[in-house]
């Protein structure tokens, strides 16, 4: 039986993050500037489009109520967004095929972590799937880039050990406490006592049919 629990993990923030920084990093070490700044700004890019669309529903409401939609899932964002990026690099040296293929499972991996966030209930389906999304269009973008304009192989063997422990610790990483934070960011800037209530949202779709309904059927009387 699947453990959706430690399959979530690989997208949390303490995971995901440390690898973006560490493509960055090793692409500086081998003098890929523009490559390193092009990677940190799309992930930068991506990780604001997440807290933004979140911080608007904490704070204030501010959702897509006919979808269930809050905002992007960060750990779906993040993996497909890391995952292609990291295999591709890893397979930079070997034939086309086979690069590509990297990018594709790191891509099915990331769609798998986004699945297993619905699974643990922590996001809708359409939350999941706008956050697979946008990490896809952050890993791809750079994918194309990096094609046409990485010089040297960025993983060397010692690289692609630390990259692949890194992953395998996973399961045993306790989750960084984001939502928490993120929660706390923005009642400050709200001015609220507490966060939106997602449920009372939820609900509130049914009752503006029902007076809408009602109203109509005033009209037509």
């Amino acid at each position: 039986m699947i453990d959706w629990n430690e399959i979530t993990r690989f997208g949390d923030v303490t995971i995901t993050s440390f690898a973006a920084l560490a493509i960055a990093a090793w692409l500086l070490a081998e003098n890929e500037n523009k490559l390193a700044l092009c990677w940190s700004l799309l992930f930068a890019v991506g990780m604001a489009v997440v807290i933004a669309t979140k911080m608007a529903f904490i704070g204030w409401g501010i959702g897509i109520r006919s979808i269930d939609f809050t905002g992007f899932s960060g750990h779906a964002m993040r993996a497909t967004a890391v995952l292609p990026v990291l295999f591709y690099l890893m397979l930079e040296k070997a034939p086309r095929p086979l690069r590509a293929f990297g990018a594709i499972f790191g891509l099915g991996f990331g769609a798998v972590v986004g699945i297993s966030r619905i699974a643990v209930h922590a996001h809708s389906a359409s939350e999941v799937i706008a956050g697979c999304l946008l990490g896809a269009a952050v890993s791809i973008s750079f994918i194309w880039v990096a094609g046409t304009t990485l010089r040297r192989q960025v993983f060397n063997p010692v690289r692609i050990v630390l990259s692949a422990a890194a992953l395998l610790t996973a399961p045993y990483v306790h989750p960084a406490p984001t939502q928490q934070w993120l929660t706390s960011l923005t009642l400050y800037f709200s001015g609220h006592d507490e966060p939106f209530p997602r449920k009372e949202w939820q609900q509130l779709k049914p009752r503006l049919s029902t007076a809408s309904s009602a109203h109509e059927e005033k009209v037509e009387e």
